[in-house]
């Protein structure tokens, strides 16, 4: 029986709004109580805080804006957490947390745990002053190598989609139906998760595949622009943007080819998911995108940027009811290791190391 842990993670917020971080954020916590562990998240509040109470975990508000007052009452309001809480480890998901934890660590007995998310931010490099640094990916561990941490702190702890329980937390009526055969992806609507050049190599295979359709499922900055792409193209009717979802596992169960065409990409939690569903998966080469898709065996890659490339592998697909119908089933096999559970158990096991 492993000993109970007072476990506190901490990250900006934890809003169902298709952000990785409070995903896998929501995920492990609730795992943790399952586990036997005694669970907190510190963050600025959102719409999971519910869904993490029902499972167990306790949310503890805690404004992290990096404004300067604010910054000192969020080290106030934290320092007095951790007075009441007195944790065995606080695990950080982003620069703040991991700056108010380290400030605080001088005067507690707790080991801090910084996961890197998204190593290409520039304020990633921070998260080696952490005790134990976990990288989601191989690719993100080199990267962070290479930024100065040292090599006996990382750990690689891929993601874990399978058995969430974030699946639970909405209804499924008002989920869309998509027309098949279909194209889809997930993302967030930002340059880096270049969903232009999927749409551009959905316009190359368009006019020889006049049922395919495009579902561009996510929010952000850049969709104004990518519905303008999508209007100068001629298909239009058949790009179509659905927004930010919850039900994505009901939408991904419609879809036939997923692609993830990011410009970087430290891991690609959505390709993971699509696989669970047992799309077709298709991403670009990139970051910790070829470790998802089984280096090749469960899924096509192809150059960032050549959005030429990806629409030879999409009309291939599309054109070939034999080839689809094995990519799916090579995406669904070997997915043992995408699993909440698997995810959890390594995060314990660098919570044990000894120092």
């Amino acid at each position: 029986m492993q000993k109970k842990k007072k476990i506190i993670h901490v990250l900006n917020k934890i809003e169902n709004c298709g952000n990785g971080i409070a995903n896998v954020t929501f995920d492990l916590s609730c795992q943790q109580v399952q586990d036997g562990h005694d669970v907190y998240v510190v963050s600025g509040g959102g719409s999971f805080q519910a869904d993490l109470m029902n499972n167990g975990v306790k949310h503890l508000t805690v404004n992290q804006d990096r404004k300067i007052l604010n910054v000192f009452k969020a080290l106030y309001a934290f320092n007095a957490h951790i007075n009441r809480i007195r944790p065995d480890i606080v695990h950080c998901h982003v620069m703040t947390g991991l700056f108010l934890a380290l400030l605080l660590k001088p005067f507690h007995r707790y080991h801090v745990v910084a996961t890197v998310h998204n190593e290409y931010q520039r304020s990633s490099v921070f998260m080696k002053y952490a005790d134990r640094v976990i990288a989601i990916s191989q690719q993100v561990k080199e990267a962070m190598i290479k930024k100065g941490t040292m090599p006996f702190k990382l750990f690689v702890v891929k993601n874990g989609i399978i058995g969430t329980l974030r699946n639970n937390s909405f209804s499924k009526q008002t989920t869309p139906k998509l027309i098949s055969p279909n194209i889809a992806t997930v993302a967030g609507l930002f340059y880096r998760k270049g969903v232009d050049i999927l749409i551009k190599g959905f316009i190359e295979i368009a006019g020889n595949n006049p049922d395919a359709q495009l579902y561009i499922i996510g929010e952000g900055s850049e969709r104004k622009t990518l519905e303008n792409l999508a209007s100068s193209s001629g298909y239009a009717s058949r790009i179509h943007f659905l927004g930010f979802q919850k039900d994505i596992k009901g939408l991904l169960d419609q879809v036939d080819i997923f692609v993830l065409p990011s410009r970087s990409e430290p891991f690609g939690l959505s390709l993971a998911e699509a696989r669970e569903a047992g799309c077709a998966v298709i991403g670009s080469d990139v970051g910790g995108i070829p470790e998802v898709v089984n280096y090749g065996k469960a899924g096509h890659t192809f150059a960032v940027e050549d959005y030429k490339t990806l629409s030879v592998l999409l009309h291939e697909l599309l054109s070939s009811p034999e080839k689809l119908a094995l990519m799916k089933q090579n995406s669904k096999t070997d997915i043992e290791w995408l699993t909440v559970k698997r995810m959890t158990k390594e995060v314990e096991k660098v919570y044990d190391i000894q120092d």
